[in-house]
């Protein structure tokens, strides 16, 4: 599937305002990647053990009312466990039926994955595909998108609980209020037709209504004390859905930045394949880690013939006067540092930076950045060099860890390139 079209998908799911809105935007992806197979979504009731409906991205719903245990072992349990497509193998087009996915008009392959939300199995994903000779299964190519789609699904099954967990406090609350308000209107009514007769109603009798009346609001009293308890219960459970809330959209955050690596990694990996120039080569990597890390200021420099020094291959956003070819001899400097050390640096705020000359340049904004060397084969290819992120601001561990996988991609298209020598030449580097 292009990443193009995953973004639009995470857009899609990301705005969707119901889960069915969810399915037909999964439903129109699979369709730029097969627009021969089909899909469905079964929804399970847990505790009945029953599979209750099936869903088309088209809306179109058949109920089901069928027994989890139709299906057979092996794959019961895979589903069970989710996380994974389960295949059927031969036994697809019988399954296929089962579930009522709509025909393909010849053989094909069911695979079914298992949707579980707080430990239980609440849906079965269903991707129904014809039978191909050659390529790979449309279950295969498909999973990123399923994977968002997961994510978008389980943001619907938490806000439905947040709903139902008010419904159901509004409910005891209200109850509560109305057996109190029943009770001592028809208490107060017994005693005032007891008090407009207390000369032919025995004092006792009276006695007993206001015992009565007492016993009944010690009662609603004791059931305010259970319907705030209730309350708290409700509110501890709002609280923890909301922490799975924001848990899963960071998940959902991450899985599109690698996507977006994902991306940014097939660009260059295209021109690489499509053209011959170095220095448009050198931009386009130095774009690479540039965009992805957010750096407004970034720089690729590479090793010079001699392994003495590295110069500048390429550049965006360096202070003016810092031309490309300019040459820093291995280990001065930040990048020279690096270079001859061979670890990364990472410095995240002014005060740790202190000692870097970099801070004595007034196109440098922050106090964060991070210098990081190419190798590749054990041999020193060159530093990329990234400073003032565009939104956070500082750089963190985790922001090396991706440079490290942007850096071998890099190391590894400017080696089979020969980028170094190359480009080298062009710019006259001696």
């Amino acid at each position: 599937m292009p990443p193009r079209t995953l973004a639009s998908l995470a857009h899609a799911l990301t705005v969707s305002a119901s889960p069915d809105d969810a399915l037909q935007a999964l439903g129109e992806a699979l369709a730029e990647v097969d627009r021969f197979a089909q899909m469905a979504l079964v929804t399970f009731d847990e505790r009945r053990g029953m599979l209750v409906e099936r869903v088309l991205p088209s809306a179109a719903r058949a109920s089901l009312e069928t027994t989890f245990d139709h299906l057979p072992t092996r794959e019961r349990n895979a589903i069970s466990a989710g996380g994974q497509f389960v295949d059927f193998g031969e036994s697809s087009d019988e399954f296929a039926r089962l579930l009522q996915v709509p025909s393909l008009g010849e053989q094909g392959w069911l695979s079914v994955r298992g949707l579980r939300s707080e430990g239980q199995l609440t849906a079965l994903l269903a991707l129904y595909e014809s039978r191909k000779m050659f390529g790979a299964r449309t279950a295969e190519r498909f999973l990123p998108a399923i994977a968002l789609f997961e994510l978008a699904y389980f943001r619907f099954l938490e806000r439905d609980a947040r709903l139902e967990a008010v419904r159901t406090l509004e409910d005891v609350t209200q109850r509560v209020h109305g057996d109190y308000e029943r009770r001592l209107a028809e208490l107060e009514r017994r005693l005032l037709s007891a008090s407009n007769t207390r000369d032919n109603v025995d004092s006792t009798r009276v006695l007993q209504l206001e015992r009565e009346l007492a016993q009944a609001n010690e009662d609603a009293r004791k059931a305010m004390r259970r319907a705030d308890a209730v309350d708290a219960t409700v509110s501890t459970a709002v609280e923890q859905l909301e922490k799975a809330h924001v848990e899963l959209h960071r998940r959902s955050e991450s899985l599109r930045q690698k996507i977006r690596t994902i991306y940014l990694i097939d660009r260059v990996l295209t021109l690489d394949t499509s053209t011959d120039e170095p220095r448009q080569l050198a931009e386009g990597l130095l774009a690479l880690v540039g965009d992805d890390m957010n750096a407004q200021r970034c720089s690729l420099m590479l090793k010079t013939l001699d392994g003495e020094a590295l110069y500048i291959a390429a550049t965006r956003g360096v202070a003016p006067g810092v031309a490309e070819g300019s040459r820093v001899q291995i280990g001065v400097g930040v990048a020279g540092g690096v270079a001859a050390s061979r670890e990364p640096l990472l410095v995240r705020d002014v005060t740790d930076a202190k000692s870097h000359p970099l801070l004595r340049d007034q196109y440098f904004t922050t106090g964060s950045f991070i210098s990081f060397p190419l190798i590749y084969r054990d041999q020193l290819v060159g530093v990329v060099n990234l400073a003032n992120r565009a939104q956070r601001g500082v750089f963190v561990e985790e922001d090396v860890d991706r440079v490290r996988l942007l850096g071998l991609v890099i190391a590894l298209v400017a080696s089979h390139a020969r980028l170094p020598e190359r480009l080298g030449e062009t710019l006259s580097v001696r």
